[in-house]
């Protein structure tokens, strides 16, 4: 049994594999070893019409195409024309079989057994001939998958109703459909050591920056895990900072706006087995944008994303004003406002800061268990347990009336941001707010938003500074960050992406 060596694999331990050798029933011998004889392994054995020659086909039940398999490998091997002669020599038999006999478009020859056994379990078929140490591996993918939907995660009012899937060829020709450029490439990698689930980066090439896409491919060709389920693993392995609460990529459901983000020269990262496409590089004004912004007229578009940035603002910052007005600077509160704030805080036990925190703490529990829920109980638990626990906790003393809407316009206000992700960094950086708020006042508010700033202008996005845009400032993308201008002025690509293409077909950044 022979043995080849490979490279070098991350662990830097060196891995061996088997080499096939030319008697069928040792293959597969071999083979049923390394797989340890699974119950859903088929191997058909027969022979080449009209020669004296065994084979075998061998595939894994639910991972093929029946049909494919049946109609274009067994059925053209086993009833080959017999007018026509086949070659004696079983190398040139295999030659014949590959390029005149099985009617499959994908197939390539193999020699070792982990190209095989991998082969396999992605839903290829095998092809094997006695008397040679090659086989041939053929696309049959046939399993079962979820059809395409309306995105779930991100809700569309006006645009296309399609999301992606799990199955990475249907993600592909999604984007495919979206941007029908020759351009449009797509680079293949494996992860995980076990799994060794397929990746794909889609960019567009002579539009996307060459040293940008070299970086992207060196940090994704650095993953080594046994198995990365979900495009969540990518994120934080690649990402710049693991300690930032902001999230460096994006992630999305909608191949409309993943094809928008390879349009102005990002790239998107596509992983076999999950609907959520990451798109890099991320900044800060990427956060408050929303494919939809561009669906409508460029009015409502800029209303809508001033909209996103008061709403970012009252999330992070009402609850700390709050503390900060009552608990220090109460001769900067109006005196009738003032006056009625105390009333309603006479009795109540706790502190503001107190106050504030088991509120906030409450509505992030409702806010999770109504997300774990199926969907109708869902809505129910987050708007009935709301109202109720707000008004028993109102009757009962332990909190004011105030505390409550407060609480309430920041938990709708974090709703109103378009990227779930960016919505919970700022849900988390809010608790630091209200501490600072409940040690310094308006001091330490203003210190904690200095250390945001300086965070966020040092953090970057796969080596794109995360507050491009604003710093470093690009001002001829001004008019896509926070305003929308229309779209026939829109002629520039983002100049911070530094595209070789700078010419954009009139089409935003909604990513």
């Amino acid at each position: 049994m022979k043995r080849i060596k490979k490279q070098k694999s991350k662990n830097t331990e060196e891995d061996f594999s088997i080499e096939l050798v030319k008697e069928l029933d040792k293959n597969l011998d071999n083979l049923k070893k390394m797989l340890d004889e699974p119950n859903d392994l088929v191997i058909r054995e027969f022979t080449v019409r009209g020669t004296n020659h065994k084979c075998a086909v061998v595939f894994i039940d639910g991972l093929i195409d029946t049909n494919l398999v049946n109609n274009n490998i067994l059925k053209n091997v086993q009833i080959v024309n017999e007018r026509k002669q086949l070659p004696d020599d079983v190398t040139e038999l295999l030659d014949e079989i590959h390029r005149e006999i099985i009617s499959i478009c994908d197939i390539k020859k193999a020699k070792t057994l982990d190209a095989i056994s991998n082969a396999l379990l992605y839903g290829s078929t095998i092809f094997y001939l006695d008397g040679i140490d090659r086989v041939l591996i053929m696309d049959t993918k046939g399993w079962e998958s979820r059809a395409i939907e309306e995105p779930i995660s991100e809700a569309v009012i006006r645009g296309p109703r399609e999301g992606f899937v799990e199955n990475i060829r249907t993600n592909m020709v999604l984007l495919r459909r979206h941007l029908q450029d020759p351009n449009l490439h797509f680079k293949t990698h494996h992860v995980g050591r076990r799994s060794k689930r397929v990746l794909v980066v889609a960019y567009l090439g002579g539009v996307i920056h060459p040293d940008f896409l070299k970086e992207l491919n060196r940090r994704l060709e650095s993953i080594d895990m046994d198995d990365v389920p979900e495009s969540g693993y990518i994120e934080e392995w690649i990402e710049d900072s693991f300690l930032s609460p902001f999230p460096q990529l994006l992630n999305t459901e909608r191949p409309d706006t993943a094809a928008a983000a390879i349009a102005k020269g990002k790239a998107v990262i596509l992983l076999d087995g999950t609907p959520f496409a990451l798109i890099a590089p991320l900044t800060i004004g990427n956060a408050f944008q929303s494919p939809e912004d561009y669906y409508e007229r460029w009015t409502i578009g800029s209303a809508l994303r001033v909209l996103r940035y008061f709403a970012a603002f009252i999330a992070m910052f009402l609850p700390a004003l709050y503390i900060a007005l009552v608990s220090y600077h109460q001769g900067m509160i109006p005196s009738e406002l003032a006056f009625s704030i105390a009333a309603t805080r006479d009795g109540v036990p706790f502190p503001p800061f107190v106050e504030a925190l088991l509120m906030a703490v409450t509505m992030e529990l409702l806010r999770e268990a109504g997300a774990r829920l199926p969907k109708t109980i869902g809505q129910t638990i987050g708007i009935v347990g709301g109202l109720v626990i707000g008004e028993s906790a109102v009757q009962a003393g332990i909190v004011s009336p105030v505390m409550v809407v407060v609480v309430a316009l920041t938990a709708i206000a974090s709703f109103a941001l378009p990227a779930y992700s960016v919505a919970i960094s700022f849900r988390l950086v809010r608790f630091f707010f209200m501490v600072s708020a409940a040690l310094l006042g308006l001091y330490g508010i203003i210190l904690v938003y200095i250390m945001i700033n300086i965070h966020i202008v040092n953090l970057k996005s796969v080596g794109v500074p995360y507050s491009s845009q604003f710093a470093p400032a690009f001002p001829k993308d001004w008019k896509d960050l926070v305003l929308r201008a229309p779209i026939p002025t829109l002629t520039k690509r983002p100049g911070y992406l530094k595209p070789p293409d700078n010419t954009s077909a009139n089409k935003g950044d909604t990513t």
